[in-house]
């Protein structure tokens, strides 16, 4: 076959590569439905799924049935090209943001020298996805909980790029697999301790997951933007909600333990072994903390968390300085 040339095989090989990472992601964030349900069981001294096969492992494929099953049905008095298109993006956006998280030093989808930038522009744009589903379903609780999202949202990622410029001065790039390179010696977690903090917060936002989940809050909107959605496009929403948590676990490893880096085993799976470790502690958030108020969230991210990652990139850049000196 004379077509196939070093050239041609390198890229069959990349390919594989991004469509396996692309299925590992899918199914991780699926997976993540059962496992949140069995760790707030043990958690809460409570049952979690135990019924549909061995420990309950098979619930996962019930539930997918179900949904897969379900009448997909959209209501009379919604844009009905505004309410498809909004699941979508919010299942796609995270995937897309994915490709620039280096899982070893030979895996990952793209190497950008803007990978941080990427990010943040990808993360931009899923906010369309929550105030499509919002505006489209002409539901009033449902437009509460997308501008609910929206300002949320908006105002965490002030702070959420801002806790990562310290990062990007120290290590002098936006390229993830040179920032996790460059903590071969020393984690990040110890010069940008209150980075990681801010971060966090931020992401856990970004992503609406509890304690930051007011734009679904039962009690108040009754599930908020994602109300008048059931089926395929309810479950879009459901996993790209997890896909999202997979992303921000990978992206604080990567950003601040130190990514494949580790001793005795191979890089990917002690990458694999520091993300679980922080989708659980999603998770545990959940099962801990109650959920503060709107205006409480709001504050705190403009009242605390903005000040301090500005005090984090000016102490940064301070000591960048002195050391070139």
């Amino acid at each position: 076959m004379s077509w196939l040339t070093p050239d041609v095989v390198d890229v069959l090989i990349a390919i594989g590569k991004a469509l396996l990472i692309l299925v590992v992601m899918i199914g991780a964030g699926a997976f993540m439905s059962f496992i949140e349900r069995r760790l707030l069981g043990l958690w809460q001294d409570r049952y979690g799924p135990n019924r549909v096969g061995p420990f309950g492992v098979f619930q996962l494929v019930a539930d997918m049935l179900k949904m897969f099953f379900k009448e997909d049905w959209i209501p009379p008095f919604a844009d009905r090209t505004i309410f498809i298109l909004a699941p979508i993006i919010a299942f796609t956006a995270f995937l897309m943001a994915f490709v620039i998280v280096p899982i070893a030093p030979d895996w990952g989808v793209a190497d950008l020298n803007i990978g941080i930038l990427y990010f943040f522009a990808i993360a931009g744009l899923a906010v369309y996805a929550v105030l499509f589903a919002g505006w489209s379903s002409n539901n009033k609780y449902a437009l509460l909980g997308s501008l609910r999202a929206s300002a949320q949202t908006l105002s965490y990622e002030v702070f959420l790029g801002l806790s990562l410029m310290g990062i990007v001065i120290q290590t002098g790039t936006f390229n993830l697999r040179e920032i996790v390179e460059a903590q071969a010696g020393l984690w990040n977690i110890v010069p940008q301790f209150f980075g990681f903090v801010t971060f966090v917060f931020a992401g856990v936002a970004v992503t609406h997951r509890h304690p930051f989940d007011q734009p679904e809050a039962e009690q108040e909107l009754a599930d908020g933007y994602h109300i008048e959605y059931a089926g395929m496009k309810w479950g879009l929403f459901f996993v790209g909600e997890y896909i999202g948590i997979v992303l921000v676990s990978a992206l604080i490893v990567s950003l601040f333990f130190g990514g494949w880096y580790g001793p005795w085993l191979p890089p990917v799976v002690w990458f694999a072994l520091k993300t679980a470790f922080f989708m659980m502690l999603f998770i545990l958030l959940r099962a801990s903390l109650p959920r503060p108020r709107f205006d409480q969230v709001m504050a705190f991210g403009w009242k605390v968390c903005l000040p301090l990652t500005l005090l984090n990139m000016l102490a940064t850049a301070a000591v960048v300085l002195i050391q070139a000196d």
